[in-house]
């Protein structure tokens, strides 16, 4: 798989483009033991029940992680920007599926590797129990929402995500389609759409462009989500 979707390998220093966010942490692992690959829009990263024996590292552009049902529907669990990390299973599977959402650039570890590592430094083994932990938090998170959680108010905090994963005061650009936020969400598009135009009617967002926000509102917005 790996042969098929390198296109160039380059340095492994690069700057993120956002700040860090779960799963990411301060510090890091030495991923320049690994390579570089750079995956075209849509293209896979690993597959559905494909052996994980790899840690994945997003250096450029966006990530989607998600899975198919037993049904035939796509759940996405996440998507991942520049300096967070995916691809961080407990078993030998991958639990779901990996693709690029536009161009991406990615960073390529084999578990084997940091395994080797962390027997023999402390901080390698603390980094990587600490991103487990996190995946775990941010699983428990997104499970709690679909649980408890209004229409309006999964996709008011969802938009409050990207903003604070942007860096984005009240403008932002969304890497993904509206189809993707449904499946992240458990909704359908048109409830994903509707409750935009809902939000946007009752002033607390603008849509200049299909896919760029503008929060007017972030503290009613808040609200909502509490």
């Amino acid at each position: 798989m790996y042969a098929q979707q390198i296109v160039a390998v380059a340095p492994t220093t690069a700057a993120a483009v956002f700040p860090l966010h779960a799963p990411a942490v301060e510090g890091g692992l030495p991923m320049d033991v690994g390579q570089v690959m750079h995956f075209a829009r849509g293209a896979e990263i690993f597959g559905q029940g494909e052996k994980a024996d790899c840690l994945y590292r997003v250096v450029s552009g966006w990530v989607r992680t998600y899975r198919i049902l037993r049904d035939g529907r796509r759940q996405i669990e996440g998507f991942h920007l520049a300096g967070e990390y995916f691809g961080i299973e407990g078993g030998a599977t991958h639990r779901s599926a990996a693709e690029a959402l536009g161009a991406a650039t990615v960073q390529v570890v084999r578990r084997s590797t940091l395994n080797e590592l962390a027997a023999r430094r402390g901080d390698v083994a603390a980094t990587l129990f600490h991103l487990a932990m996190l995946g775990l938090q941010r699983s428990r998170e997104h499970i709690a929402m679909l649980s408890h959680k209004t229409a309006c108010e999964r996709v008011a905090g969802f938009l409050l995500d990207m903003a604070e994963r942007a860096d984005a005061a009240k403008g932002f650009e969304l890497p993904m389609s509206r189809q993707d936020i449904a499946d992240y969400l458990s909704l359908t598009i048109e409830t994903v759409s509707r409750t935009l135009s809902q939000l946007q009617a009752d002033g607390l967002i603008d849509i200049p462009r299909s896919r760029n926000i503008v929060l007017r509102d972030r503290e009613a917005l808040e609200d909502m989500c509490e």
